[in-house]
Formats: C-alpha cells, sequence, structure tokens
C-alpha cells in the first residue's frame, strides 16, 4: 500500500503543488480546505502523516492537532506562515514531529515528509509501547507490565504523552497546553495531583518502581530506562 498523506490546508494553490509533489514521489493524498471534517474522517481512514495549516479558516491548527492527539498518535507537520519563534515551541509542544515556514519548496516539505516517516515509521503501527508501556488508542486504554491501568482522561493524556517521549522533561505549563482544552483556566498544582494519581495507580502493579521522574522547578518525565 502507498503512504497516504492527509493535508489539511486551506489554499488551494499550495494544496495542488503539496499534492503534486507528494503523488510524485508515491504518496496516496487525502485534501481537506478546513478542520471540521479531519477528525471524523481519521475514524475512517488511516493515514501515515498529516501535514496541517496553523491558520485555518474554522479553527487554529494548534486546537486540531491536540483533537488529533485525542484519537492517534499519527505523524504531524505544521505549515504555517508565522516564523515567530514562540509558535514554533508550542507547535512541537503540543505533538507536532516538524514544522514549516512559508513560503517553502514543495520539494521541501516532500523531503521532510520523508524525513519524518523514516524516523517515526510508517502509519498504520501499533501504538507507542515502551516495553513497559503499551497505549491503545482508540480505546483510550494504557496498559503497564500487561495489566489495563484505570485512568481518568487527563490521566490517559498525560501519560500517553510521556510514553510518546520517554527521558523528555515536561513543564507543568507544557502539560496544560497539550493536555487541557481551555488551559488558562487550570492551575499548576492541578498536573500535580493528577500526577500523584498516575503514579498510585502504577504503584498498585509494581509497588517499588516510580517510572515518573520529577524535576524539581521544572517539570516530569518518564524514565528511559524502563
Amino acid at each position: 500500500m502507498k503512504p497516504r498523506i492527509m493535508i489539511v490546508e486551506d489554499e488551494p494553490g499550495i494544496v495542488d503543488a503539496i499534492q503534486y509533489a507528494l503523488e510524485t514521489e508515491g504518496f496516496e493524498t487525502l485534501c481537506f480546505p478546513s478542520g471540521t471534517q479531519v477528525v471524523s474522517s481519521l475514524a475512517d481512514h488511516a493515514v501515515d502523516l498529516i501535514i496541517l495549516d496553523v491558520g485555518l479558516p474554522d479553527m487554529s491548527g494548534f486546537e486540531l492537532c491536540k483533537q488529533i492527539r485525542q484519537l492517534r498518535s499519527v505523524p504531524i507537520i505544521f505549515l504555517t506562515a508565522r516564523a515567530d519563534e514562540i509558535d514554533r515551541i508550542v507547535g512541537l509542544e503540543i505533538g507536532a514531529d516538524d514544522y514549516i515556514t512559508k513560503p517553502f519548496s514543495p520539494r521541501e516539505v516532500s523531503a521532510r515528509v520523508k524525513a519524518v516517516l523514516r524516523r517515526t515509521g510508517t502509519g498504520n503501527k501499533p501504538s507507542p509501547c515502551t516495553g513497559t508501556f503499551a497505549v491503545n488508542e482508540s480505546k483510550r486504554q494504557i496498559s503497564y507490565l500487561g495489566r489495563v491501568l484505570d485512568l481518568s482522561r487527563y490521566e490517559f493524556d498525560i501519560l500517553k504523552t510521556f510514553i510518546r517521549r520517554p527521558g523528555h522533561v515536561f513543564s507543568r505549563d507544557q502539560l496544560m497546553q497539550i493536555v487541557w482544552e481551555h488551559p488558562d483556566c487550570s492551575l499548576d498544582r492541578t498536573i500535580d495531583a493528577h500526577i500523584k494519581n498516575i503514579r498510585a495507580k502504577l504503584r498498585t502493579i509494581e509497588p517499588g518502581k516510580d517510572p515518573i521522574v520529577t524535576y524539581r522547578g521544572t517539570g516530569y518525565a518518564l524514565r528511559e530506562d524502563l
């Protein structure tokens, strides 16, 4: 099967250029001019990577990325006309695998797509798994040492975020931005409470081990040596 790339972009000229470049390289493409239908489409179509415009007409690409991350761990490349470093950092922390600033060459996009697929592996692969943890995206379940954890919505999303990037230290603010729909309405201590609950549930399975490391004054990370 050809790798399938979803393009979410509202400018027809850009879509045509990217689509032509990708299909010439042997990719199959699926295109949407807005974010409205993307989430429902992902329930019916497996895709290997998503090229996502930050400035969509109906919603923020960052917000759509967060919604996608609730369903799939598919690689995402952001497209944006804003070169601001803050946007770049926020985009990558939310869960993007790469970031391309307009204007760009369609060949560059094609090369970036290939690089991300090589780095992450092509789509339709099993959910993220460290050997100790296994994530079932469709059922929103995480198993620890072969046993399914009883997690709340936010606990699932926090732990899944850790599993996707073992060893990476996430600040409380970054976790808020990734997991919460309205992060400004929540407090930093909310993260601490959820981490405490996750640790307690992990200890019921393996009492003598704590897979989550606290970095005082910085944040939390999942151990890499599990």
